[in-house]
């Protein structure tokens, strides 16, 4: 009865159904939809659990608790559903980060019906996009997503949300188009019935040209995603303007749609063109790294510091990507999922810091750190995991991608060496503008302060009874500056448990796709094999100077396309 239970329809359906219910739910101050809201999240992150802890097998690579609906027969689309190595993590990610997502919303009192519905139809809509097995109904799951981030952001933004939410729509709903130009090419192309069923997409033989082109429309669709540089730049501004529950969710799971996207699609559906635009993501993510590391330098706002350090981590998915290596495709998967939680906890503890300054400008927080010492020690954990601290999850994931495109052996020497020394400059430009930031926000830069309490001018007032704050002096007694309160210190342990848990243990996220990634690296190798026969030197042909490397056809024990 349990095999035949709908699991992941039920996964999908009970926050968006909630989420419909909320209007006709009696609350005139926003207490009770938000322990509904709460309580629903809570309920389905329990039922992805157990329905993965009872029905999930790591070691096996296939498509697993399958379901398959015919919906609209005539457009050949299909509710099908189904999880593997891939998207299983992922789940639990999105349930995970989401659920304390909506618990960190507390103080929400601007119209809390429609914020909560909308985190509850996100909530669906994300969950939606990593089980779908048909590819129209992940190009519909995909636009159904950005709708609520878009009102999220609209609404419940800072000054300049109109702005920040328009672009995120216009970047992510136009790069979305080639997801349906793809599903559209893949699923006509060959004649007879018409299929968007990814598993059987998967074993239709491609002319390279067309590869080509799907796999470029894909990577722009899913590079807008990723906020690959140059397609990022409505990630700052969405950040810079979202409130925190929306950041945690956009930074923590949102994000990592472009790299599931890239796996999922151009790695195991295009892999032939994978061996072409290979060097391209390795180049393009040293791009990311560097350059999201320098512009966070530049960054006066907490949360765009924070956004930019996003953009540069996200480089390190995309050279586990481009390895060719099992291990580097491992730390490209592990790096989403610690990323996940390491930017989840950061923006969530940058909304603490601005209900307390009601700033974000880091240069008028100076100080802080004298009264609100847990909220720093948190904030502190929160970036020395994100400067991959050994013994947190962030060490563990870069490590592997450096070990993964190191011991390529597809590319040549000189080429690993010069990528993995230049993300080896971002990696160390990351503790610079991290510990900057910890610096400017909770001890100030140094420079004397006045502050106005009433008519006493207080300066500088180390030994004195007032605190000073930027602009704003006020007195131990008034508790405006309050620590963090149990719930929010609840909220940040959780996510601190899992980084450290993963960081001390890897194989406790990696074995539920370790034997996935294997596979779809041995899928890509086997499409690398074919083409080096016949084409030895493609990468030297062209703008690109790392020459492949000879790989014996017997050391690659693949899916043959």
């Amino acid at each position: 009865m349990a095999e035949q239970f709908p699991w992941l329809t039920a996964i999908i359906l009970l926050p968006a159904v909630a989420s419909l219910l909320i209007p006709v739910l009696p609350d005139k101050d926003g207490k009770r939809v938000r322990w509904y809201a709460l309580g629903v999240a809570i309920a389905d992150f329990i039922l992805m659990c157990y329905a993965l802890w009872k029905n999930y097998d790591p070691s096996s690579a296939t498509f697993q608790l399958a379901e398959n609906y015919a919906w609209v027969p005539q457009l050949g689309l299909n509710w099908a559903v189904s999880v593997d190595g891939l998207s299983a993590p992922l789940v639990l990610l999105a349930g995970f980060v989401t659920t304390l997502a909506i618990f960190s919303a507390w103080q929400v009192d601007r119209r809390p019906k429609l914020f909560y519905a909308l985190m509850l139809m996100l909530y669906a809509a994300q969950i939606g996009v990593f089980v779908a097995q048909d590819l129209l109904l992940f190009f519909i799951m995909w636009e159904v997503e950005l709708v609520p981030v878009y009102l999220l952001i609209n609404i419940w933004g800072g000054q300049k949300r109109r702005y920040a939410a328009t672009k995120f729509i216009i970047y992510t709903a136009a790069a979305s188009i080639f997801i349906l130009i793809a599903a559209l090419g893949m699923g006509l192309y060959g004649g007879g019935d018409v299929t968007f069923d990814i598993a059987k997409l998967a074993i239709k033989d491609y002319p390279l040209a067309l590869e080509l082109f799907l796999y470029a429309g894909l990577l722009i669709a899913f590079g807008v995603k990723l906020a690959i540089f140059p397609m990022h730049t409505w990630l700052p501004d969405a950040h810079g303007e979202a409130s925190s529950p929306v950041s945690m969710v956009l930074a923590g799971v949102l994000l990592k749609m472009g790299g599931y996207g890239l796996i999922r699609l151009n790695l195991e559906l295009l892999s032939d063109a994978h061996i072409y635009f290979a060097p391209i993501l390795a180049i393009l993510g040293v791009v990311n790294i560097i350059y999201g590391a320098l512009n966070s330098f530049a960054q006066t706002n907490m949360k765009r510091r924070l956004a930019y350090s996003s953009v540069s981590h996200m480089g390190f998915v995309l050279l586990g990507i481009a390895s060719f290596t099992d291990i580097g495709i491992n730390g490209a998967m592990l790096q989403m999922i610690s990323h996940g939680l390491i930017a989840s906890v950061l923006f969530f503890l940058a909304g603490v810091t601005y209900d307390r300054t009601h700033t974000m400008a880091m240069d008028e927080m100076g100080g802080i750190g004298q009264v609100m010492p847990k909220v720093f020690a948190l904030f502190t954990i929160g970036a020395m995991a994100s400067l991959a601290l050994p013994g947190m999850s962030g060490f563990a994931s870069e490590i592997s991608v450096f070990v993964g495109l190191t011991t390529s052996d597809i590319y040549s020497s000189t080429f690993c060496t010069v990528t993995v020394f230049l993300a080896a400059v971002g990696v160390i430009l990351t503790p610079i503008y991290l510990l900057s930031m910890l610096k400017q926000v909770f001890y100030g830069t140094g420079s004397k302060l006045t502050c106005n309490i009433g008519d006493v001018v207080v300066q500088n007032p180390e030994d004195e009874e007032a605190v000073c704050f930027g602009t704003d002096c006020i007195l131990p007694t008034q508790a405006i500056y309050r620590d963090a309160s149990p719930r929010e210190i609840f909220i940040a342990a959780s996510f601190i448990v899992l980084i450290i848990g993963i960081g001390l243990y890897p194989k406790l996220t990696m074995q539920m796709y370790d034997v996935k990634t294997v596979a779809v690296n041995a899928q890509v190798r086997q499409s690398y094999t074919q083409i080096a026969e016949t084409s030895p030197g493609i990468y030297a042909n062209g703008l690109l100077t790392p020459k492949i490397a000879t790989v014996e056809t017997s050391q690659v024990l693949g899916i043959v396309k």
